[in-house]
């Protein structure tokens, strides 16, 4: 059966030689990976589980609670404990990709050195959307049905009471972070008994200029003279810092509302404080190149790709920082 030509692009969305580069199907591969990885922050610091080459949408996972250590006494039997393991369920239903058609007069007439451009675009619309997709996963943290960010795990630093429960339109402009504030959260992932090895927090940019701001915070041993690696700034408290322009705006500038800091012309954004185990990545799908020549076009149809799954492994470990930014 014939395809309709709805099917195909319009001539706006088509790359011509005015606004492409040449192509090469071996290269392109190789760089949209490549692109995707470096554009990666927090899809980096959570749980991956492959599920290339298997058959099926949903991943099981097992979850199981810890058990408690038993006295024994002598010609007593052994304690056995019950076994209250239960489930986390991940369904692979994020399908996304990016496309180009590319004409081949493109090919002939266009820089080669462009092509890096495209590449570098759809490595980072696909990493973007991951990235999107895990940091949405904090409206999950605590007792969040996934409905919204403030849940029993979001927290901000009111100006004259401290740390104090996140709440729509109650961060103000003067609600700013803290070290103290710093300090209470950290205290919340002791108390929740979070493993010290693998914490991590994802702070949007404003709050990264924030912290330069601490003294303590630029001294030798936060900044350790090292360069920024796939968003690492530093550590604090024996926390990776990471900053990423992707964490989610939970209260858009200008909002209506009360006293939040949406009315006073600043947007309200989610940092996350988390640890690896507390979110998993499945991935079904790596980043998958393809091409086919569309002749009604005279040109090349390149499509990247990828599949995968997100979900919350351990809702007690996290926490949201509700900040201005």
């Amino acid at each position: 059966m014939a395809l309709s030509k709805a099917a195909y692009p319009t001539a706006a969305n088509i790359v011509d030689n005015t606004s492409a580069a040449t192509f090469i199907p071996e290269l392109w591969s190789d760089e949209v990976i490549a692109a995707y990885k470096k554009n990666l922050i927090l899809a980096n610091m959570v749980k991956k589980i492959s599920m290339t080459g298997k058959k099926g949408d949903t991943l099981h996972i097992p979850k199981p609670t810890r058990g408690t250590a038993t006295a024994k006494a002598a010609n007593t039997l052994v304690t056995i404990q019950n076994d209250t393991e239960s489930e986390v369920t991940v369904v692979v239903d994020k399908h996304f990709e990016y496309s180009r058609m590319i004409e081949d007069i493109t090919g002939v007439q266009a820089l080669a050195s462009l092509r890096q451009f495209y590449t570098g675009d759809a490595g980072y619309a696909l990493g973007k959307q991951v990235d999107d997709d895990l940091f949405s996963l904090g409206k999950k943290f605590g007792n969040g049905d996934g409905s919204a960010f403030a849940t029993n795990a979001a927290f901000y630093n009111d100006a004259s009471t401290g740390t104090t429960a996140y709440a729509v339109d109650t961060v103000a402009a003067a609600d700013v972070f803290t070290d103290a504030f710093f300090r209470d959260m950290v205290q919340k992932m002791d108390d929740a008994d979070v493993p010290m090895d693998g914490r991590y927090m994802a702070i949007p940019p404003a709050l990264r200029n924030v912290i330069m701001g601490i003294d303590r915070y630029v001294s030798s041993d936060f900044v350790n003279g090292q360069g920024v690696v796939n968003g690492k700034i530093g550590e604090l408290y024996g926390i990776d810092i990471f900053v990423s322009p992707n964490c989610p705006v939970i209260e858009a500038a200008g909002h209506e509302g009360g006293a939040g800091s949406g009315t006073a012309g600043l947007a309200v954004r989610g940092a996350l404080l988390a640890h690896k185990d507390t979110m998993v990545l499945a991935e079904q799908q790596g980043i998958r190149s393809q091409t086919q020549y569309k002749q009604e076009y005279l040109g090349t149809l390149y499509t990247a790709d990828r599949l995968y799954g997100t979900q919350v492994l351990r809702p007690e470990s996290g926490f949201l920082l509700a900040v201005n930014g």
